[in-house]
């Protein structure tokens, strides 16, 4: 029996550390929790903060906290463009050499020299998750979407494996623009990337045989 893998909208957000939090809402102070997220431990905050890029800039984007040790702004290709910066794909937590931007909160500014990143579509799984899909942390893999008359196929998507994580694909809003049309969208595992070097006509006869990993 395949996985059945819910996928979740991420939306652009801002992680921060504490010591810029307080730069930007005042010293002493700590993200207030509005939300739980699907993640365990993971909460969207009260507070907003203002992007800004060269070209443009996006209000009231929305922290999640906890603290991290790096501030990181995640945001889609088509907020990059916004923004007038560079859109650079990566996993969360590699941002050298990421593009930069000004974060603008109640209190004060700051100059952001990297953070910046499109996020690598990806799935949270626990270990057993992970067995039952035949997978392991940092397999890469082929999901396909079951949503009605507008399923696609998602490439590189990246299995982070962690026993504080909960089941759920992670795609942004020009990602999830391109197939969701319901409410609760979910996915299944492909097949896994293993090295070798395939024609779009062999996918296509894989996918026509069923096979699945």
């Amino acid at each position: 029996m395949s996985l059945t893998i819910p996928i979740e909208t991420s939306a652009r957000h801002i992680h921060i550390t504490q010591e810029d939090f307080e730069t930007l809402f005042g010293a002493g102070t700590k993200p207030t929790f509005a939300k739980e997220l699907s993640q365990p431990g993971q909460y969207a905050c009260k507070e907003r903060l203002t992007v800004v890029g060269p070209k443009g800039r996006f209000e009231k984007v929305v922290i999640l906290g906890p603290c991290r040790k790096e501030t990181q702004v995640e945001i889609s290709v088509t907020d990059a463009r916004r923004l007038g910066i560079k859109s650079v794909i990566r996993q969360s937590g590699d941002l050298e050499g990421t593009p930069g931007c000004t974060l603008i909160g109640p209190k004060g500014k700051i100059e952001l020299e990297k953070g910046v990143i499109v996020a690598k579509r990806h799935i949270h799984m626990t270990p057993v998750d992970a067995i039952r899909a035949h997978v392991k942390d940092n397999d890469i893999v082929f999901v396909i979407t079951t949503s009605y008359e507008r399923s696609l196929i998602f490439s590189d998507v990246v299995v982070r494996v962690s026993p504080s994580y909960s089941l759920a694909m992670h795609v942004d809003t020009d990602e999830a623009n391109a197939f969701a049309n319901e409410d609760n969208p979910t996915g299944v595992i492909l097949k896994l990337f293993n090295g070798h070097t395939y024609s779009l006509q062999s996918w296509a006869d894989e996918l026509q045989s069923g096979i699945h990993r």
